[in-house]
């Protein structure tokens, strides 16, 4: 059986993420269940923005956050 050569060099890069995003969006992104997130989002895990009824996760500070972490 042959492997097939697969040349990843060709493709874009993957678009950046918006710096805000709808909560349950987020979590079909991180392909997570809603009820996971939403208790993150409760505990203070995630950074969230409230834009008037709207929960938005703040992706492009929770993005900074793990860059800073020395585990990470």
């Amino acid at each position: 059986m042959e492997g097939i050569d697969i040349n990843l060099g060709d493709q874009p890069p993957p678009p950046p993420p918006p710096p805000l995003m709808p909560w349950r969006e987020f979590a079909d992104w991180i392909r997570m269940d809603h009820d996971i997130v939403r208790g993150w989002i409760r505990r203070g895990y995630i950074p969230t923005v409230k834009l008037g009824k709207h929960m938005m996760i703040n992706v492009a500070l929770l993005l900074e956050r793990l860059r800073d972490e020395d585990d990470f």
